[in-house]
């Protein structure tokens, strides 16, 4: 148990220290070098209580899921683009309802942050008693591009689950992506 909270406060100052260079924006030793010191403070300073959820984490299913995200912010960043140029002020939106097929806090928090980094896309509300995610998308001007939204979202769903969820819940979202087609 020991040596596992030791890997766990590892790879938080591993991870900090990566952030604290990034902000920076410089690899010199010294920067390196201050940035596993705030790890090192940050992660003795803050003890957060374990979680109580076991994921089945499926690290090649994580890799996609992030190649993914970072794709999605590519290629959303261009079309946030070119809606501003195509219609300026008269650019559309709209709040889309999606189904949250997973009862993990973490998961649900993974699927609203993946939603979240890409242009254009703001999660309005997680509704936790109806099991509902409301998305704000810029772009659909119309019922058929609010249900393409939809099944992007759910797509989007689907790949957190591949990388985190329960067999179940994988089965439930592709019997939902199945149905709306």
């Amino acid at each position: 148990m020991r040596f596992r909270r030791f890997g766990r406060d590892a790879v938080a100052v591993v991870w900090l220290a990566v952030v604290w260079v990034l902000l920076w924006g410089s690899v010199r030793p010294v920067t390196v070098l201050g940035g596993v010191l705030v790890g090192v403070l940050v992660t003795a300073g803050v003890r957060l209580p374990p979680s109580p959820e076991r994921l089945p984490v499926r690290p090649l299913r994580l890799l996609i899921l992030i190649a993914y995200v970072l794709a999605d912010i590519a290629s959303s960043t261009v079309d946030v683009a070119w809606q501003g140029l195509r219609h300026g002020r008269r650019a559309r939106g709209a709040v889309v309802a999606m189904p949250l097929l997973s009862g993990s806090d973490t998961v649900v928090t993974t699927i609203a942050n993946a939603i979240a980094l890409t242009p254009g896309s703001t999660v309005v509300r997680l509704d936790r008693e109806r099991g509902q995610c409301y998305v704000y998308v810029l772009g659909p001007r119309d019922r058929a591009g609010v249900e393409r939204s939809r099944r992007e979202l759910m797509g989007t769903q689907r790949l957190v689950l591949a990388a985190l969820g329960s067999a179940e819940e994988i089965t439930a979202c592709e019997r939902w992506l199945k149905e709306a087609r």
